[in-house]
C-alpha cells in the first residue's frame, strides 16, 4: 500500500475494466451502432446518477476526506445533462425521463456513503468524472456521427467540459490531489472496494436497460418507459417541472429516421454505451 492512491484504484479495478473492454458491445459501440432511444436512456440514467453524486459531493465539500479533489466547475455533469434531456424529450422532461431499480440501487449507494462514509465518495468521483474527461470526446464524436446530432453540440453537452482547457493537465492535478487524501491503510482498502462497487452498479444499472430494450424488441413494439420502468422515490425530487406535453415535432422526427432495422441494433447501445465510457475512460486515466 505504498504507492498513490491513484494507481491503487486502477490495478484496483483492472479486472473489471478488462472485462468491459474485451466486451463485443463496446465494439457495436465503436462501430456507430447506435439508437437514439437506448441513447436517451442512457442519458435520463446518468442525470440521476450524477444528481446524486453531486448532492452528496456539495454536501461533503468542506469535508477534508474530501475537500481537495472539489472541481464543481471542471467536472461536474448535472447541468450539462439537463441540457441534453431537454434537447432529446423537450421541456416536460422531468415527467418523461425514468429512474429503473438498478439506477435507484446506485443513487442510494451514494447518498448513504455521503451521509456515512464520505471518505468513499472519492471513488466514485474518480471513477465516473476522470473515466467521462478521458474517453468523453471519442464517444462524443462516435454518437455525434451515429445519430446525426448537430455539430454545434446539442445532445452531447454531457461529453463537453468546458472548464478544462488541457484535460491531460487537469488529471494530473486531480491525480495529486487525490494521493494527498490523508487515509490510513483500512481507509484505502475500503476505498479501493468502493470502486470496483461503482464498476459493478454501473454494470447492472445498463444490464437493465438492455433488459428492458430487449422484451420491448421481443413484444414488437418500441420501449415504454414509464410503462415498463419502475420508478421510486427519487422521481418524487423531480417532480417540480413544466407541465407533461408532447415531443417537439423535431425530436418525434428523430425517433423515426434514427430507429434501428434489426433487432441486434435495438439494444446493443445500451451495455456498450457504459462499457465503452468506463473502458475508454479509465484506460487513458
Amino acid at each position: 500500500m505504498s504507492k498513490d492512491l491513484s494507481e491503487l484504484m486502477k490495478e484496483a479495478t483492472k479486472e473489471v475494466h478488462e472485462q468491459a473492454e474485451n466486451t463485443p458491445f463496446m465494439k457495436n459501440f465503436q462501430k456507430g451502432q447506435v439508437s437514439l432511444q437506448e441513447f436517451k436512456l442512457v442519458t435520463a440514467s446518468l442525470y440521476f446518477i450524477y444528481s446524486a453524486l453531486e448532492e452528496e459531493i456539495e454536501r461533503n465539500k468542506d469535508n477534508p476526506v474530501f475537500a481537495p479533489v472539489y472541481f464543481p466547475a471542471e467536472l461536474h455533469r448535472k447541468a450539462a445533462l439537463e441540457q441534453d434531456l431537454e434537447y432529446f424529450y423537450s421541456s416536460n422532461w422531468r415527467q418523461e425521463i425514468p429512474c429503473p431499480e438498478a439506477t435507484q440501487k446506485y443513487v442510494e449507494r451514494l447518498h448513504y456513503i455521503g451521509k456515512n462514509h464520505p471518505e468513499l465518495l472519492v471513488a466514485h468521483a474518480y471513477t465516473r468524472y476522470l473515466g467521462d474527461l478521458s474517453g468523453g470526446q471519442v464517444l462524443k464524436k462516435i454518437a455525434q456521427k451515429a445519430l446525426q446530432l448537430p455539430s454545434t453540440g446539442e445532445g452531447l453537452a454531457f461529453f463537453t467540459f468546458d472548464g478544462v482547457s488541457n484535460a491531460t493537465k487537469f488529471k494530473q492535478l486531480y491525480r495529486s490531489r487525490m494521493n494527498a487524501l490523508e487515509m490510513d491503510l483500512a481507509t484505502k482498502k475500503r476505498v479501493l472496494e468502493e470502486a470496483k462497487k461503482a464498476f459493478l452498479l454501473n454494470i447492472q444499472v445498463f444490464e437493465a436497460l438492455q433488459e428492458l430494450v430487449s422484451k420491448g424488441q421481443e413484444n414488437n413494439h418500441p420501449v415504454q418507459p414509464k410503462a415498463e420502468l419502475r420508478t421510486r422515490s427519487v422521481n418524487k425530487s423531480y417532480e417540480h417541472g413544466p407541465e407533461p406535453g408532447k415531443e417537439s415535432e423535431r425530436t418525434n422526427r428523430r425517433h423515426t429516421d434514427m430507429m434501428p432495422t434489426t433487432p441486434l441494433l435495438r439494444w446493443v447501445l445500451v451495455l456498450s454505451f457504459l462499457a465503452t465510457t468506463v473502458a475508454l475512460g479509465l484506460f487513458a486515466m
